[in-house]
């Protein structure tokens, strides 16, 4: 089955076709510059070299119509034409309370993935024009939302709630939701065939650390915690993002800085984290080299990472009450061998207790998304009925 991903940004958007009965895509690509003059198609087709092109992409409608012509080019596409597409997954960040599993989209489905943009303002709204425009190009072929947030609906009430006022769960759906749900899913599931067990029979902790950094406990093949909250700001500290941190603190720097709303959400999203503490980067590259050159700021942002994460991991062994892998993946995670051997020599009695080991595993969410699309596409009774 062929299966078209898309992950659309505010100005790009990802693409990977797929035959799911294969590991790796038939080809991928990038428009990205998306509303500016200077728009680019990066375009790779199987074992060959990336192609870039100059293209006119005014805005997500222009640049699903690039993707659509550049995978059914005779010579660089890997398709003859759009029927042979069985379903396109989209990745949508954020599915609420209400989207549970990966659910092919409707009027109605759209609609809500719409309505939900308030919780995810910088995610949602261009995944909407994302599914917009192919539904408009492509009317003939079922699309299928894919939510960061579904696995971890699993959580269970007293993991998701926050200490305030119930009412304000009930009145807003204000509560934890947890992000990366696709890749922790993916991570989870070759963690358990790297054991050689089943996933139901694991407790596992899944550490996506890469800009953005999230930890998930999963035991028995469900996620039942997980750091990042109501947004994706919670949780570890991350490339730009602070993580935790006390509500009154922010609420003093507003008071003291003079901060509005708008101003302060910037200063704790984009401007503290990895970059704000070491005043380098959010790259750990950047920040390694230059801790590496007796640079004390760069060095107490590691340190700040790297105990933050293992405080999460201890935090998770206790609520699962063991552990059988710890996994690493995305950039940092998989890269950041300095990270790998202090959670080493942190962890090695616990380790040790429970017969745990510690996984490097890449992760692959566009995949993930492809093999969901297309278990919903087989599964769905309408689809049956033909």
């Amino acid at each position: 089955m062929k299966i078209l991903v898309i992950n659309s940004g505010s100005s790009s958007i990802k693409y990977q076709l797929f035959d799911t009965r294969k590991p790796y895509p038939l080809c991928r690509g990038i428009v990205e510059r998306i509303g500016t003059r200077k728009s680019l198609l990066t375009h790779q087709k199987l074992d060959k070299r990336p192609l870039v092109n100059n293209v006119y992409a005014p805005d997500h409608y222009q640049a699903i119509r690039h993707i659509y012509d550049i995978i059914t080019n005779p010579n660089l596409g890997a398709i003859r034409s759009l029927s042979q597409i069985a379903g396109i997954g989209h990745r949508v960040v954020h599915g609420a309370e209400i989207f549970t599993q990966p659910t092919i989209i409707t009027n109605e489905v759209f609609n809500v993935i719409k309505k939900f943009s308030e919780l995810a303002p910088l995610h949602n709204p261009p995944a909407v024009l994302g599914i917009d425009a192919c539904r408009k190009f492509s009317k003939e072929i079922p699309q299928i939302a894919v939510f960061d947030t579904a696995f971890h609906q699993t959580m269970p009430q007293k993991a998701y709630t926050y200490g305030i006022p119930y009412r304000f769960y009930k009145k807003y759906s204000l509560r934890r939701y947890g992000f990366h749900g696709t890749s922790h899913m993916y991570v989870a599931v070759k963690a358990a065939k790297r054991l050689k067990k089943p996933l139901e029979s694991l407790k596992v902790i899944t550490c996506h650390l890469g800009n953005g950094c999230s930890i998930t406990a999963v035991k028995h093949g469900k996620s039942i915690d997980t750091s990042m909250g109501f947004t994706p700001l919670e949780g570890v500290m991350m490339g730009t993002r602070c993580g935790d941190i006390d509500a009154a603190a922010v609420l003093y720097l507003m008071e003291k800085e003079h901060l509005s709303i708008k101003e302060a959400d910037d200063l704790l999203n984009k401007k503290s984290g990895l970059l704000g503490l070491s005043g380098v980067s959010n790259d750990m590259r950047d920040v390694n080299k230059k801790a590496l050159s007796g640079d004390k700021r760069a060095a107490l942002a590691i340190e700040v990472f790297i105990y933050r994460i293992i405080k999460y991991i201890g935090a998770y062994i206790a609520a699962m009450d063991g552990v059988d892998a710890i996994v690493l993946t995305a950039g940092i995670g998989e890269n950041f061998t300095p990270l790998h051997q202090k959670l080493k020599n942190a962890l090695k009695n616990t380790l040790k207790k429970f017969s745990a080991r510690i996984l490097v595993i890449p992760t692959n969410e566009e995949l993930m998304i492809a093999r969901q699309a297309a278990h919903v596409l087989k599964n769905a009774p309408f689809l049956k009925a033909k």
